[in-house]
C-alpha cells in the first residue's frame, strides 16, 4: 500500500520518491565538494567571488554568506582572512589596482597632474569603474567603511600628488608649503567629484580644464 501511494505521489509530482534515490531539490551547495583550495588559490577565489557580487548586487546588498557561497567555501575560511566584509572589499579593490597610482615623472607640473588625471579616469571607466563609484557612494552612509577606505584607499591619490608636488618644489614651480596644504589635492578631488556626479567616461576636456583653469592658477608660483 506504501509503495503504491509513493508511486502515485511520484506519477502526480514528476518527482521520484523512492527512499533509494537522493533528493537534490533546493539542497545547499556544500562548499566542501570538489578539490580542496588552500593558500594563494582559494584566496583568489574569494577575492574574485567579492567583485563579482559587487558588480551585481553593490555593496550595500554585499554578505559574508553570499561571497562564501559563489568562492565554494566556509564564511569561517573568509573570516579567518578578513575581519570584515568592508576590508575583504578593500582587499579586492586593491588587487584589481583600484587603490594604486603610477607617480608620472615628465619633468614638468602641469604634465605631470595631467597624466595622473587620465590615469584616474581611466580606472573609472574601467569594467571596475561601476564598482568604484559605488562605493564611494557608500562613504557616507556606512561610518566604518569611510574610515578604511581613508586609510587604504584615499591615500593612493594624495601620496601621488605630493611626490608630483615634490618634484615641482625642487624645481622651483611650486612654493615648499603647497605639497601640505589643502589646495594640494584640489585637482583630484575635482575629479573624483566628476565621476560621482556625471560617472564615466570622464571627458578629457574637463580634465585639461581642471589642470589649467583650477589647479594650476592655485598651487604653481605666478599662477
Amino acid at each position: 500500500m506504501l509503495q503504491r501511494t509513493h508511486r502515485t505521489l511520484s506519477k502526480l509530482s514528476g518527482v521520484d520518491l523512492s527512499p533509494n534515490v537522493e533528493q537534490t531539490l533546493d539542497s545547499p551547495v556544500d562548499h566542501r565538494k570538489g578539490p580542496r583550495r588552500r593558500g594563494e588559490e582559494l584566496e583568489h577565489a574569494i577575492l574574485k567571488a567579492a567583485l563579482e557580487e559587487l558588480t551585481e548586487t553593490g555593496y550595500s546588498a554585499l554578505t559574508m554568506d553570499r561571497i562564501a557561497a559563489r568562492a565554494r567555501t566556509s564564511k569561517a575560511a573568509l573570516y579567518r582572512r578578513w575581519p570584515s566584509r568592508a576590508d575583504l572589499v578593500i582587499e579586492a579593490c586593491r588587487t584589481q589596482g583600484l587603490t594604486t597610482l603610477e607617480v608620472p615623472d615628465t619633468g614638468e607640473l602641469r604634465a605631470d597632474v595631467l597624466a595622473l588625471l587620465r590615469q584616474m579616469a581611466a580606472k573609472m571607466d574601467s569594467p571596475l569603474g561601476g564598482v568604484l563609484r559605488g562605493l564611494l557612494a557608500e562613504l557616507t552612509r556606512d561610518e566604518e567603511f569611510a574610515r578604511l577606505v581613508r586609510e587604504r584607499i584615499h591615500t593612493a591619490g594624495p601620496t601621488a600628488i605630493g611626490a608630483i608636488l615634490a618634484r615641482a618644489v625642487e624645481r622651483g614651480e611650486v612654493e615648499p608649503r603647497i605639497p601640505g596644504s589643502r589646495r594640494a589635492l584640489v585637482a583630484t578631488d575635482l575629479i573624483r567629484n566628476q565621476f560621482l556626479l556625471y560617472g564615466a567616461p570622464v571627458d578629457d576636456a574637463a580634465i585639461v580644464e581642471i589642470v589649467d583653469e583650477v589647479y594650476l592658477p592655485l598651487v604653481r608660483i605666478g599662477g
